[in-house]
């Protein structure tokens, strides 16, 4: 079975008058999901191109919000279509979060609940107003909804009479906006052949893994798939997909950070112990707690099999950091080891003779913070050894071809704006397994 996927803008044209279409063949692929490392040849990606949510963002909003400056939009969809348009180049296959959401809610029962799930998370103070909300999303088709619902809505556009029923009647929305949505990366993550469906820290955020929760459960791509759901976002604990690195079959590293908690990290890190099968280790790093330092892919990711970057502000001056093996025991208990060298760790659970740490803007002080605030360390791995990167970092992209790293530099002056790069980005759904190195 072919399904047909149209890459759009909010106004229901076609981007570039391209089409795109995915296999659900089950006797080519086992599971649609399937990453078993961070550097396996990317097959299949899902992005989510900007839309009218970002000219949603204005300056009294912008904190709540979670952006530092507003995009330009045309601007932006330019550098992420050339940020697809590059990944296609290399033979992966693009799918779009709003086309797929789109297609996940084409029953009308479907429908009414993600709209009902919507209204319920977006806290309006007014019935009334929710009714009137309901009313509206339920008159369009499922493409005007997904993007009505991603881009917000303003108490205007619904009924121009319910500002004077709203207790908080100077704030424009009744439903905020979604801006930080093309960072596909963190509201999920795809580990082996299951899902985590992540639980976000920020308010902001946590209305965006609904998008996951239904694809997941009612496209056609995955319903015909029995596929595990290892931690949901009905969890109490905040657990963010930029957290989430996959290192081999047997090994996820998770960073402990601000979007990320150490008790999401031990209850995912036991539910692949008991359901997964093949993760023998959970590797929790513990960064700073700052705006700069969102994830842990935006200061470490891996770009080869023995090859990482690395910001080097998030060790401490001896060059240390908290880190603790998590691993199973019997009866379902685990086991916490502490340590605090990094490269010892990497080169003990990857049973590697050597490897190296790619320094961020080629580990000059001045550099290396400058190009980490543009995601100088936030690679994406297509392939062993190959990336792709923002242009504007050229100092660490200098220093990855100097050891040995083929780069892919994309556009980026209106894409850093949102303080994410293009690992955060792209979320992987497919990649090949890589064969081990002797």
């Amino acid at each position: 079975m072919t399904l047909s996927v149209n890459a759009t803008t909010d106004s229901g044209q076609d981007q570039k008058n391209k089409s795109f279409s995915f296999s659900v063949t089950k006797d080519k692929r086992k599971s649609p999901l399937h990453v078993h490392s961070e550097i396996g040849a990317l097959k299949t990606v899902m992005l989510k191109r900007p839309g009218g949510e970002i000219e949603h963002l204005i300056p009294d909003y912008l904190e709540r919000l979670l952006f530092d400056d507003i995009p330009y939009l045309p601007a932006i969809q330019k550098e992420h279509d050339f940020f697809a348009d590059s990944l296609r180049k290399r033979g992966v296959e693009v799918v779009y979060l709003e086309n797929l959401a789109m297609e996940a809610i084409h029953s009308r029962e479907v429908r009414m609940r993600f709209i009902e799930d919507i209204i319920k998370e977006s806290c309006t103070e007014s019935d009334y107003i929710q009714q009137s909300i309901k009313e509206y999303l339920m008159s369009l088709s499922p493409r005007e909804l997904i993007h009505q619902v991603m881009k917000g809505m303003l108490k205007a556009e619904v009924n121009p009479s319910a500002k004077a029923l709203d207790l908080h009647a100077e704030y424009p929305f009744c439903l905020d906006p979604m801006p930080n949505l093309y960072f596909t990366r963190d509201p999920a993550a795809v580990i082996g052949n299951g899902i985590s469906i992540n639980r976000m820290d920020r308010t902001a955020r946590q209305r965006e893994t609904l998008f996951m929760d239904y694809i997941i459960n009612h496209h056609p791509r995955f319903t015909s798939h029995d596929i595990p759901v290892w931690f949901n976002r009905d969890r109490e604990h905040s657990l963010e997909g930029g957290d989430i690195l996959v290192l081999n079959k047997d090994v996820v590293a998770i960073g402990i950070s601000d979007r990320t908690s150490r008790k999401a990290i031990e209850e995912i890190a036991r539910s692949l112990f008991s359901r997964q099968g093949h993760v023998q280790k959970v590797v929790a790093i513990e960064i700073p707690k700052t705006r700069a330092f969102m994830h842990l892919d935006t200061v470490f990711t891996m770009v080869d099999h023995d090859k990482f970057t690395i910001h080097p502000g998030i060790q401490k001056p001896d060059g240390k950091m908290d880190i603790y093996i998590i691993e199973p025991e019997e009866e379902g208990d685990i086991r916490i080891t502490h340590r605090d060298d990094l490269f010892g760790v990497l080169k003990d659970v990857l049973h590697l003779k050597d490897l190296v740490l790619i320094p961020c803007g080629g580990g000059d002080p001045i550099a290396a913070a400058r190009e980490q605030w543009n995601d100088g360390s936030n690679t994406l791995a297509i392939a062993p050894g190959v990336v792709v990167t923002y242009d504007r970092n050229y100092i660490s992209n200098e220093t990855l071809r100097s050891n040995g790293i083929e780069v892919i530099e994309i556009l980026s002056s209106e894409l850093a704006r949102g303080r994410g790069g293009p690992r955060c980005m792209s979320m992987p759904l497919y990649r090949e397994d890589i064969l081990p190195r002797h």
